[in-house]
């Protein structure tokens, strides 16, 4: 392994009940907790599990109501701003030891690094180095970290989610002699990263059922089936991929977007429906303003209760470049009127401004009043300064007010949930 890059893919587990136990003062490996929203009934979700109470069988997002009577466990209320500040300190904790420049964080709880040039640096081995930043994680945040230590991304990946499992030390460690050895005829498919459900479907469809079967599958039909993303499963089937840090670091997308999307606490008719996507709209808006981009183009989704109809979706590309409030929700509500089924109870709606760009890029239409759009602009202007410097309840829409209205909610949680 000396010759390629190292890899570490480091993973705070169980991170957000881990963090409730630690204000606790708490064992996470010896107290059953879950951190759920009790206000939401036992139909919560689970949003993280300790250890301890993962040994009965209780899983994270799962409901609270598939919790056994007979454990008894702490209910934590979810604290999103604490579990962010906790990813700050920890983000902290590897700048220790890791350039900001070899560091990739790939969610609030899990961070890639190269560590190649700093074994040579602390004269050091990878599970050694990997052991040391653990060890400074937990004498200063007492959170666990585990660790997948792999000659590339996904073999450090699969390090993580499946060797380190079985490792006492909570380190595990792959290169691509030892990944075939080791992982080749491991099953079920969907423990290796990137490969979900539908991908499984269609490979046991083909009568592929674990990663050897695809290395030696011949290329052809599974371009066929696959398409483009056939060559990720091929290489990743050898133990193969060759994108780095700093290649990600690097990338820039050729098309951007904003997306909102709410799961509602309850059925909703149409009309109240209608109220919550004019809310989201308006939220996407302060968005493009606040970071002074513009949309030409627009998708919606809605999710009927209890699968009585497929979900409906469609998209829209607009005559020019907008940012204003009025001409996108009233294009969203075309759309809505156009795709909605008004007889049937709605649990989801989920927007996307697409192919994003500068403002610079906004044109008018032949029949707009410009004096209209500008003084629209700046009241939005206006808007985003007043939130951002009072919070986002400071100014609201009289729809707000309405019963309906999430909104305010909303405005209170990170991720759609509590934030304190």
């Amino acid at each position: 392994m000396d010759e390629r890059r190292i890899y570490l893919c480091i993973d705070l587990k169980s991170f957000y009940a881990s963090v409730e136990c630690a204000e606790r003062g708490l064992d996470p490996f010896h107290i059953n907790l879950v951190v759920a929203d009790p206000a939401r009934g036992k139909g919560a979700i689970t949003l993280a599990a300790t250890p301890a109470i993962k040994r009965y069988g209780v899983k994270s997002r799962g409901r609270l109501f598939e919790i056994p009577d007979t454990i008894e466990y702490i209910i934590a209320p979810p604290r999103m701003q604490l579990y962010m500040e906790y990813s700050a300190r920890i983000y902290g904790i590897l700048l220790q030891f890791i350039a900001a420049e070899d560091i990739h964080v790939y969610s609030i709880d899990e961070a890639f690094l190269d560590i190649t040039p700093y074994l040579h640096l602390y004269h050091l081995n990878a599970a050694a180095l990997a052991k040391q930043i653990t060890n400074a994680i937990f004498e200063q945040t007492s959170i666990t970290a585990t660790v997948g230590i792999g000659t590339n991304l996904f073999l450090a990946k699969v390090a993580l989610d499946i060797t380190a499992k079985h490792s006492k030390t909570h380190i595990g460690m792959l290169d691509e002699a030892l990944f075939r050895q080791t992982l080749w005829h491991h099953q079920p498919l969907q423990d290796f990263w990137m490969i979900g459900n539908g991908s499984v479907e269609r490979l046991h469809q083909l009568g592929i059922h674990d990663l050897y079967d695809l290395a030696h599958y011949p290329q052809e039909p599974l371009y066929q089936t696959f398409g483009i993303n056939a060559r990720y499963l091929i290489d990743h089937a050898w133990g193969i991929e060759p994108t780095t840090i700093q290649q990600i670091k690097n990338y820039v997308p050729k098309a951007n977007s904003i997306s909102n999307s709410q799961i509602l606490f309850r059925d909703y008719s149409y009309e109240d429906a209608k109220l919550i996507l004019k809310e989201m709209v308006d939220v996407n808006v302060l968005s493009l303003c606040e970071k002074e981009l513009v949309t030409n183009h627009i998708s919606l989704m809605i999710g009927y209760s209890r699968k009585e109809k497929k979900h409906a979706h469609a998209s829209r590309k607009l005559t020019n470049y907008t940012g204003s409030c009025k001409t996108l929700t009233a294009a969203f509500l075309r759309l809505y009127h156009q795709i909605t089924d008004p007889d049937l109870p709605i649990r989801q709606i989920a927007i996307t401004f697409g192919n994003v760009k500068k403002e610079q890029f906004a044109q008018y239409s032949l029949f707009a009043d410009e004096q209209s759009v500008e003084q629209e602009r700046l009241l939005q202007q206006t808007l985003v300064h007043i939130r951002r410097r009072y919070g986002k309840n400071a100014v609201l829409k009289g729809m707000n007010a309405l019963d309906a209205s999430t909104q305010k909610y909303r405005n209170e949680t990170i991720g759609g949930h509590k934030a304190f």
